[in-house]
């Protein structure tokens, strides 16, 4: 029997489950019959072949290798040996040299960048196969379906029929060598040519605004072969957009790296470790319907021949073929030691899997000719001249079994920014080195080093662990014994920069404020990577695998695994730049710390000859760190946990915030949000970085604080909540409505005058309001429609059981507002309060 990968328009085929383990074997030509019958070209003549001599003649400069490239004048032929045809190769294309910052975005979020030497721009799967009329035939591969035929019903055969793998590209064969033997092909053309497959793609010339390739300026400048990939470098210039502008000339890199024959055995994914994963759909994993499987992604990592029978009783074995990052020989020289450590620092996590010196770090060779930092046959740390305060970790994956082949991380220089804003914010009241705009090199190396921990992260396959931190009891934040022995998160891969919870006398050091390879990331690395004995495909380790799980989480709840996602983005243990188990006494602590930096900003950020840019780039950074520690608050209201579970674990997958802790929410938001909170506005400092033009970065912060707490997804889910649980059992939207309008409008039964932040926030609250209730809006099911998706998700509620509670709380508080206007002793106050009563009023009738 056979099995079939296929998308759209393209398919590949490999021995199915039954008979190998996945990808395990030759791959199967196709009869006649099938899809993969050869079409003839589109002139339907066959091609000028000439005996090799006179096309190869004695002026070729010849390199061999995995295809043997010849260099005749200005021109370059390629023997495509009989053995390569069929065979999968991978072409990923990076920009070798870029004319300047044109567009782009990193891990962190922080646009303006820029692409760069090293960066990716395209990546595909093809193959060589020789077509009618003597044309080799260049087909696009994908595998994002699988069909297999075991029970004999003709299903391979029906889809294979249905799904075509496309024909991208074709060369007319000008020789043969028959002692190779090989078929030989002219590829002068190619790579130059705009269309080509070799040139960016199509989505990043839109991003780039590249039009027409500018031939004359536009040539091959080498290519090298090597026993497993092909190096193509060219020159590129493109006419600009719009035309008044300079061309824009980039150098290109494509490598051309020959897939595994036999791919290694894949992994089946499981939703309680974050691991990036390939998937297809699978008409094999459901035999009365379809199902969807995904493999996780990791490097092949196996002990030697010789190892074998050590490993498997527990012995540490080095792999036959460990991990090597290569930092890039551009890179500032003092930082490659602080990079290079991040990479081996993942040792202690390999010994878990068992394997020893599994990961290393190597400086780049400098006077290696045949050593380039965008040969995708190595991976590397790519330092990039960048003023984009980012990093990232994207690696290269092979489609049929997940194996990581490769990864080139990007860092750019101007991460260092980023991550000295964020110590001194957070970390600044506890650690005076952070108290400076320019830190000393062994403190900045360190950072440095956990920034290339978490991205050498990702490119071993980790998916980001937003939860890791919500399993730490916020007191033990605080403990020096505790926190320093064992770390403030689990996990390097959560966000959880730096422990903001400890207070300057609790004299907690260094290990117990950044963050490390913890156990949830040893755990996870030993679930992708340690081998089992026997093991033949991945449904034989799946009961194992499951079990493993169950048993782990059961013991150490430390393991568990938060995602990155918008379906969870309502878990507020799953969100991003959080400590502790409970944010309102996190945020707390994180607070007491901003009051006592804040008056110091000025002393820190002080520079002689110098104005307040760095001064208002230091409070705008901690005004933000304000705003997320009152978003973590804010994630607790209308929220809900979800717990991914297999049917052998107990309990509900779904269940809502506690009663009680959505109230903690209420309170503190009203202490620290819905009063304003006057040490953040220091006059001292807003007198020199706010204009009176831009208005009040603290009112405008409170603002949209009140914004994302009263937003309609949020309103629908305690809609949605009630609905289910009833109204007994959780914290209702009326209830929600009622301790708002207790908090936001206190002055309506108290007289005291509403200061300007008070009446920006009842302002603020009266459109939202009056948006959901005002004809013609967009409101409930449709608002949410347009702001998010959420895959899985019963349809949001109606806007009518939203009006039901909001219309009535508006009748009430514009009662409320005109029975009080005449007891407020101030007109500014009066003039405020008639304004809200007419807003309400144009909202019910729109014709008043």
């Amino acid at each position: 029997m056979k099995a079939i990968f296929l998308v759209g328009a393209a398919m590949i085929m490999l021995p199915c489950f039954g008979q190998q383990p996945v990808g395990h074997g030759r791959k199967v030509k196709v009869s006649a019959d099938t899809a993969l019958t050869k079409k003839t070209t589109q002139d339907g003549t066959k091609g000028s072949v000439e005996p090799y001599e006179r096309v190869i003649t004695d002026k070729a400069v010849t390199q061999k290798g995995m295809i043997n490239v010849h260099k005749i004048d200005e021109k370059y032929y390629w023997e495509i040996p009989d053995s390569l045809l069929g065979r999968e190769l991978l072409l990923v294309s990076r920009i070798a040299k870029s004319p300047g910052q044109v567009s782009g975005m990193g891990e962190y979020g922080d646009s303006g960048g820029g692409y760069y030497a090293g960066d990716e721009v395209d990546e595909r799967e093809i193959e060589f196969e020789k077509g009618p009329n003597d044309k080799i035939f260049v087909r696009g591969i994908s595998h994002t379906i699988h069909a297999g035929d075991t029970s004999g019903n003709g299903l391979l055969r029906s889809v294979a029929k249905s799904n075509v793998q496309p024909i991208i590209a074709d060369f007319p064969i000008k020789a043969y060598n028959k002692i190779w033997p090989a078929s030989v092909i002219d590829v002068t053309g190619i790579f130059v040519d705009e269309q080509s497959i070799f040139s960016f793609s199509q989505n990043e010339k839109i991003a780039l605004r590249l039009t027409a390739l500018a031939r004359d300026r536009s040539y091959t400048e080498y290519i090298k072969t090597f026993p497993g990939n092909v190096e193509i470098r060219t020159v590129k210039t493109y006419l600009p957009t719009p035309p008044s502008s300079d061309p824009l000339t980039f150098e290109m890199n494509n490598s051309l790296v020959l897939l595994p024959k036999v791919p290694m055995l894949a992994r089946l994914a499981d939703s309680r470790v974050g691991f990036l994963s390939t998937g297809f759909v699978d008409f094999d994993a459901n035999p009365q319907g379809v199902g969807k499987t995904y493999y996780l992604a990791r490097w092949r990592l196996e002990p030697k021949d010789e190892d074998t029978s050590r490993y498997f009783r527990g012995e540490l074995v080095e792999p036959k073929k460990k991990i090597v990052f290569y930092i890039d020989p551009t890179t500032p020289r003092k930082w490659i030691p602080y990079l290079a450590q991040g990479v081996n620092d993942w040792n202690c996590a390999f010994e878990k899997a068992g394997f020893k010196n599994a990961i290393e770090a190597k400086e780049a060779p400098l006077d290696d000719s045949t050593w380039s930092i965008e040969d995708a046959s190595h991976s590397a740390i790519v330092y990039k001249p960048s003023s984009v305060a980012n990093a990232e970790g994207p690696s290269i994956k092979d489609p049929r079994s997940g194996e990581i082949l490769e990864s080139h991380i990007n860092w750019y220089h101007n991460v260092m920014s980023l991550i000295h804003n964020w110590y001194m914010i957070q970390a600044g009241a506890i650690d005076p080195r952070a108290r400076k705009m320019v830190f000393d090199d062994e403190l900045m190396g360190q950072l440095i080093r956990f920034v290339s921990s978490h991205e050498v992260g990702h490119a071993l396959g980790l998916m980001h662990n937003f939860g890791a931190s919500s399993t730490v009891p916020v007191d033990s934040l605080r403990s020096k014994r505790w926190v320093e022995a064992h770390g403030h998160t689990p996990s390097i891969m959560d966000y959880a920069r730096f422990n903001y919870v400890a207070q300057p006398e609790d004299n907690v050091s260094e290990a117990g404020v950044f963050p490390r390879i913890n156990d949830y990331d040893k755990w996870a690395i030993e679930f992708g990577y340690r081998l089992f004995r026997g093991i033949k495909t991945p449904k034989d380790e799946e009961a194992f695998l499951n079990k493993w799980i169950i048993d782990s989480l059961s013991h150490n709840h430390r393991l568990w695994y938060g995602p990155q996602s918008l379906f969870v983005a309502f878990d507020p243990r799953c969100q991003n730049e959080d400590l502790g188990d409970n944010a309102m006494k996190a945020s707390n602590y994180g607070i007491e710390n901003l009051k006592r930096i804040l008056p110091h900003l000025p002393e820190w950020t002080r520079k002689p000859n110098d104005g307040y840019g760095d001064l208002k780039a230091m409070y705008k950074e901690l005004v933000s760190q304000y705003s997320r520690y009152a978003t973590h608050v804010t994630t607790n209201i209308g929220g809900y946990y979800l717990e991914v579970k297999t049917v052998e674990q107990k309990g509900d997958l779904y269940t809502p915030v506690p009663k009680k802790i959505q109230r903690q929410a209420m309170e503190w938001l009203n202490r620290q949000v819905f009063t304003k909170p006057a040490w953040l506005d220091n006059q001292i400092i807003t007198s020199k970085v706010e204009s009176f033009v831009s208005g009040s970065t603290v009112t405008e912060t409170g603002t949209k604080l009140l914004s994302n707490l009263m937003s309609n997804l949020r309103m629908n889910l305690l809609v949605k909540t009630t609905n289910r649980y009833g109204s007994r059992d959780v914290y209702t939207l009326e209830e929600f409505l009622q301790h708002l309008k207790q908090s936001l409008w206190a002055e309506l039964w108290t007289h005291k005058a509403i200061d300007p932040y008070r009446r920006a926030l009842q302002n603020t609250y009266v459109d939202i309001l009056s948006r959901i209730v005002k004809p013609g809006e967009p409101k409930g099911a449709a608002a949410i429609g347009q702001a998010i998706e959420m895959s899985q998700m019963q349809a949001p509620t109606s806007s009518a059981e939203l009006l039901i509670v909001i219309h009535p709380n508006l009748v009430a508080l514009k009662k409320e507002i005109q029975a009080s206007i005449a007891s407020f002793p101030d007109e500014a106050s009066r003039a405020h309060l008639k304004l809200m009563a007419d807003k309400i009023s144009q909202a019910m009738d729109p014709k008043l």
